[in-house]
């Protein structure tokens, strides 16, 4: 007898971890896998229904208490989370997160058939059903199961998989959803074993009209409370956006000092230049003759004109010329092979704001390094069928540490500096690129893959 209820029982809980582990890979599919995934996955997978079987005894005998019933579903949830950690290469406050998003997403469905089913139950819809009530029942869970989690995924959870691959989360609105999400558990566990007592021939069937209305009361607020926490998920999201934009748009305020000094000192040395060359020039026509010596010197005044770059778009060819003059006044060399034309499908602002870094990344490193010969900058831009690569090369001193795949700045004021790099992710992954830093040798490495490029400039 115990067996065979310790079956149904099983048969719950492996349900529930079913159910569960549907929205873990709608929420999760797309945050760092660690390596030898799909080993730890399915090897997790085993165990967690091994556990399932030992958990049926416990249902079996505590499942009828409310502690037991929370205990047990608090405790499949924290084991889960343990699995999830260590399949995923993210931090532990992004994995709580998702799996908390993904256990509202859950509850929230189940509780949904909750309130269906009761006022079936309660209208009598399912009587007719006979000896074939549990097959006929398990295929309209299912299908209504399967019916709200897209819902719910299309709703909820889609919108909110990039972000939760982007970590930076805000532990206080997460510490809510947490709390909420646990009093949810406890008050659902609550309604389920005292409602159980006051059904009528099968569980949720009332012949007491007011227990009925009680029953689905409990069942709306589990609702409420269950997109309650989704909703506080995104905000969390949310808000993380509106502060990396802020944050976006200070750094952009600070690269417009920056640009603007950097512009002053061009204009600059071109005054000195112009003088020196009108001074040369006036110098020549009172000495009545031009010597080998002055048009050699002439041509050294005049060389640093001859920095303009053409890349078949507008927008890189005023940035890199201008970097350009940089580099020739700072004793830097700039080698730039681009092609322009094939980024024509990314926003002005946004190919400024992602070349601007590169190239300014690069020239404060270089600018560190002693040695003339290392003061180099290599650039290219290059597009092959339906592909376009961005790769970037310049020498460095000293040592870089890297943090979530990206360079970690040793400035102090960590505030703007090294968001850098985070805006170029950013940038590249909205036109669903790839990005990644390497840094070996001396020689610090950057590479941008785009791909579908033809589509994305049809689309323009």
């Amino acid at each position: 007898m115990i067996a065979e209820v310790a079956g149904i029982y099983v048969r719950i809980i492996l349900e529930f971890l079913a159910e569960l582990y549907v929205f873990y890979i709608a929420a999760m599919h797309g945050l760092a896998r660690s390596r030898s995934f799909a080993v730890k996955f399915f090897s997790g997978l085993a165990a967690m229904a091994a556990l399932a079987f030992g958990m049926s005894f416990v249902y079996y005998f505590w499942g009828g208490t409310v502690a037991g019933r929370i205990a047990v579903y608090i405790a499949l949830f924290a084991l889960s989370v343990i699995h999830a950690g260590i399949c995923l290469k993210e931090k532990f406050p992004t994995i709580l997160l998702s799996c908390s998003l993904a256990y509202a997403a859950q509850n929230l469905c189940y509780k949904l058939f909750l309130l269906f089913y009761c006022t079936g139950e309660q209208l009598r819809l399912f009587d007719g059903w006979g000896e074939g009530f549990v097959l006929y029942y398990r295929l309209m869970y299912y299908a209504f199961f399967a019916a709200a989690a897209a819902g719910v995924y299309l709703l909820f959870i889609r919108r909110q998989t990039g972000r939760l691959a982007e970590g930076l989360i805000n532990y206080r609105m997460m510490a809510i959803s947490v709390f909420v999400l646990f009093i949810t558990v406890i008050l659902c566990s609550s309604a389920d074993v005292h409602f159980a007592a006051f059904s009528v021939g099968r569980e949720n069937r009332f012949e007491n009209y007011d227990i009925f209305i009680l029953r689905q009361t409990g069942n709306i607020f589990s609702v409420l409370c269950c997109a309650t926490v989704m909703i506080l998920i995104s905000k969390t999201m949310m808000e993380r956006d509106l502060e990396r934009e802020v944050e976006y748009l200070q750094y952009t305020v600070r690269q417009g000092q920056r640009q603007y000094e950097i512009s002053k000192d061009t204009i600059d040395m071109i005054n000195i230049k112009c003088h020196d060359i009108k001074y040369k020039v006036n110098s020549l026509l009172a000495g009545g003759g031009v010597s080998d010596e002055a048009v050699a010197d002439i041509q050294k005044s005049i060389k640093i004109y001859d920095t303009r770059v053409s890349t078949g778009n507008k927008i890189l060819d005023v940035l890199f010329t201008e970097k350009s003059l940089y580099c020739e006044q700072n004793g830097i060399n700039f080698s730039c092979m681009a092609d322009g034309a094939a980024l024509d499908f990314m926003e002005d602002g946004d190919l400024y704001c992602l070349f601007g870094n590169i190239i300014d990344n690069a020239l404060e490193a270089v600018n560190a390094v002693p040695d003339k010969e290392r003061r180099v900058i290599n650039l290219v831009v290059k597009s092959r069928n339906d592909m376009l690569t961005v790769q970037q090369e310049n020498y460095f001193e000293g040592e870089i540490k890297f943090e979530d795949g990206l360079p970690q700045t040793i400035k102090s004021d960590k505030n703007y500096h090294g968001f850098g790099t985070r805006s170029m992710r950013m940038i590249v992954g909205k036109y669903g690129g790839a990005m990644s830093v390497r840094a070996s040798g001396g020689v610090y490495r950057l590479s941008i893959v785009f791909a579908s490029i033809g589509k994305k400039l049809q689309n323009k």
